[in-house]
């Protein structure tokens, strides 16, 4: 997998909202994503995002992504791609809860094309789920 324009955006951005942040990629000289995460695999309070959804070992290592704690798991993905997946995994026995933590593909339908704005859905979405908020638009909030 490697670090991409969006990944590094997503740090950029998850940084400057106050989330402590790590961005793995075959390139790290400390292992691969999937020898980091077996070393130090994510909590409950953990967002895992993978946005090299292209790679060979993108599906394995969601799938195990799925299987760990982290509370928020998702992927980088097109219309296509997510159908695929979700047949994948449920062909595989993932059961509606474990579906329910995967957000595919990652991040609020904000309609941006360019990293930074991909970036800032994928953000958006984990600052949401984190809140243990839905991502809706303030004015749609009842009054309290």
């Amino acid at each position: 997998m490697t670090r991409s324009a969006i990944a590094e955006a997503i740090a950029t951005i998850a940084e400057i909202a106050g989330h402590e942040v790590v961005v793995l990629g075959n390139d790290d000289p400390d292992g691969t994503p999937r020898e980091r995460l077996d070393a130090d695999p994510p909590t409950l309070r953990d967002a895992v995002v993978i946005t090299d959804h292209d790679a060979p070992e993108a599906y394995d290592l969601l799938r195990d992504t799925l299987r760990s704690p982290a509370g928020y798991v998702a992927m980088m993905a097109s219309r296509h791609r997510t159908a695929a997946v979700l047949e994948m995994l449920r062909a595989e026995g993932a059961d509606p809860a474990t579906l329910e933590r995967l957000h595919l593909p990652a991040g609020l339908d904000l309609g941006g094309k360019r990293p930074g704005e991909i970036a800032l859905s994928v953000v958006a979405e984990i600052a949401a789920w984190s809140n243990g908020r839905t991502g809706r638009p303030m004015r749609e909030r009842e009054s309290a």
